[in-house]
């Protein structure tokens, strides 16, 4: 049994504190509002984020992070991308010692345009990067939760760490594979959610499953070309963080991202939907740091600017698809 502290309270951080409780192992959650943890602690269960599951008294529940992190043998940090540094920040100051850092966040920091795991690395020092590890594939927390069958890959740049993640969140429901690719899974499950984003716009729109399959195909094209300008391998797209991912958000109920799109191709304004969201839908925030990584690494993506063009320059989702119509005839390429 292994001690193991989850940072975030949300859907994903509950739906993973029940694998873990599932392979009989100790675990604490920390939520960063007080009032939240107090709610939490006392319902047992989040309502607005993951309804119907209850987390048992054997699960701590705290506002504190030195008291969710004390003698914790793994850390999970699922909090959104946007706030991971602050929350590494804090974690650094705690002088926390875990033997593996686990990231569930699928997202790009806006202002730098880092992976999850160069945050880490970058506030935690350099040789923290062994303890790191990524966990990301088609994996909706309404379907983990109720431990109906999901398969997911852990990657990072040491074997023991990943093998080791792999044993720990493994079960007869949620089967982990293992890969040394950290930024082709990284990356395949931040960007994935800009083209749930349009994807979401299409079905707002009521158009068919011709464009759908297009959208999907091509974008899991500029997916991969970016990903291996930065040094991914190729084939780690045709996997579970990428098209797996792809495929599931783009089409499910469950996605926020996709939900976003929707409610714009139904003519709604970003900053409406946002706020009345409970839930971050971190394809929003990637898309502003996708365009930028783009632009740095000269890396064409039509699809992520034009989605970017609808969400933050109110450019009509009509007149987007149309200009990617009428682009230049190519060849068809994958990378």
């Amino acid at each position: 049994m292994a001690q193991v502290s989850i940072l975030g309270a949300g859907s994903w951080g509950l739906a993973l504190a029940t694998v873990l409780l599932d392979n009989q192992h100790q675990v604490n959650i920390w939520e960063f509002d007080h009032a939240a943890a107090a709610r939490l602690a006392q319902l047992r269960e989040e309502p607005d984020k993951l309804p119907g599951i209850k987390m048992p008294s054997s699960v701590s529940i705290t506002s504190d992070l030195n008291e969710a992190v004390a003698n914790a043998e793994y850390l999970l940090l699922a909090v959104p991308a946007q706030v991971m540094r602050s929350v590494a920040q804090q974690v650094a100051a705690t002088g926390c010692s875990a033997g593996a850092l686990v990231l569930l966040a699928k997202g790009i920091e806006v202002r730098s345009q880092k992976r999850m795991s160069e945050v880490i690395i970058e506030v935690l020092g350099q040789e923290s990067g062994a303890r790191v590890c990524s966990v990301s594939g088609p994996s909706h927390a309404e379907e983990v939760a109720r431990f109906q069958p999901t398969s997911v890959v852990a990657a990072g740049s040491d074997l023991q760490t990943v093998e080791a993640v792999q044993q720990l969140l493994s079960t007869g429901s949620f089967r982990v594979y293992s890969s040394n690719d950290l930024i082709g899974v990284e990356l395949g499950g931040a960007l994935k959610n800009i083209i749930a984003v349009a994807a979401g716009i299409l079905h707002g729109l009521e158009l068919g499953d011709n464009t759908m399959g297009a959208l999907l195909t091509r974008g899991l094209a500029e997916i991969s070309r970016l990903g291996c300008s930065l040094g991914a391998q190729a084939e780690t797209f045709a996997g579970l963080s990428g098209l797996g991912d792809l495929v599931t958000t783009a089409a499910s109920r469950h996605s926020r991202n996709r939900y976003v799109g929707e409610r714009i191709g139904r003519g709604e304004k970003l900053a409406e939907i946002l706020k009345s969201m409970k839930m971050v839908a971190e394809g929003v925030e990637t898309t502003r740091a996708a365009v930028k990584l783009a632009e740095r690494c000269d890396v064409e993506m039509p699809i992520t600017e034009q989605v970017h063009e609808v969400l933050f320059n109110d450019k009509p989702p009509l007149e987007a698809i149309s200009d990617l119509m009428s682009r230049e005839l190519k060849r068809e390429v994958y990378s």
